[in-house]
């Protein structure tokens, strides 16, 4: 899980024009042309270990137990396999709709912000996109957000680079709410059986202060020029659920961004050594028993002594206890 990623269908929106998917999961390079060097921090986040097998199974079954086509499979053992292997999948294909769909209503909500700025942009079209899809309601969700929260756009899609402890990623919205400086991630959430948009995950306060903690913002993609991240003291970290019934506003907990900050940086450090480890290519070999006359252990036995050394990062090191 750590070294990749869940495919995601490119729709016409702004994507990072720096991100590349690798056999690494995604990653950064800093100008357009050249070679990834950070993972993104989605990858980062994606070391952590999640135990999806209950949903994966409940999915299958609930995909076979509604297929139509079950009452005669089961007096046919070849489709009955075929129906099998397809409800197998049901979870990836309900997870790449889902992020399909999140990538609709991203675009929609970065349109807004280009068009509350007085830039280029294509709200209309990113809505029609989201009604051929029935997804509207989305739509009418982020406006309301947008019409209760006011926010005052600063940066939309602004790709952020720290060379410290290495990552980088893109952020949805910088925007003053209130007087204050906040940096917004977007979530794209299913309702509850009341109609009310579920909450987002609370790895979105992971992702939020690694976005804090950046150092660079991208000001040119083309020409790889970088400027010193301006909004490294924004006052709040806020998630926004956007369901198909109302918009959710969640802060991150200021007393718990350190503990979610060190975190990050362990994470980091996962990633960086499994793809150490990927990169080096096979890590068992067969190795035969020796002769008995130069076993000095005893019959059958081979004594081996491996000297393992923790390789040093310092500069993550001294970042994570910043």
């Amino acid at each position: 899980m750590c070294l990749s990623e869940p495919g995601r269908s490119l729709m016409p929106m702004t994507q990072p024009r720096l991100a590349q998917q690798t056999p690494y999961g995604r990653m950064y390079a800093r100008a357009e042309g050249q070679d990834p060097q950070v993972p993104s921090i989605t990858t980062v986040i994606g070391c952590e270990s999640n135990d999806l097998g209950g949903w994966y199974g409940y999915s299958a079954a609930q995909a076979l137990a509604a297929d139509p086509q079950l009452p005669d499979a089961l007096r046919d053992s070849r489709r009955r396999r075929a129906l099998v292997n397809h409800a197998a999948k049901a979870a990836e294909r309900h997870r790449d709709r889902a992020a399909e769909r999140g990538d609709r209503v991203h675009d929609y909500c970065e349109q807004l912000a280009l068009r509350a700025m007085g830039q280029g942009h294509r709200v209309e079209q990113a809505r029609e996109t989201l009604a051929e899809n029935q997804e509207s309601r989305f739509a009418d969700s982020a406006d309301q957000w947008w019409e209760l929260y006011r926010p005052e756009p600063l940066a939309a899609e602004i790709t952020v680079w720290n060379s410290t402890v290495g990552y980088a990623g893109t952020l949805d919205l910088v925007a003053r709410i209130g007087g204050k400086v906040c940096l917004i991630d977007y979530k794209t959430r299913g309702t509850d059986r009341n109609g009310r948009v579920k909450a987002p995950d609370a790895k979105v306060v992971t992702q939020l202060v690694a976005g804090l903690k950046a150092e660079e913002s991208l000001v040119d993609a083309a020409t790889g020029d970088w400027q010193p991240w301006e909004y490294s003291n924004a006052e709040v970290l806020m998630a926004v659920a956007i369901g198909d019934t109302e918009a959710l506003s969640v802060q991150a907990v200021p007393d718990q961004l350190p503990a979610h900050w060190f975190k990050f940086c362990a994470l980091a450090k996962v990633w960086a050594r499994s793809a150490e480890i990927e990169a080096a290519g096979q890590q068992l070999r067969a190795i035969v028993p020796p002769p008995l006359e130069h076993n000095p252990v005893g019959r059958g036995a081979m004594a081996v002594t491996v000297d393992l050394k923790e390789p040093q990062n310092q500069a993550t090191e001294e970042s994570a206890s910043q």
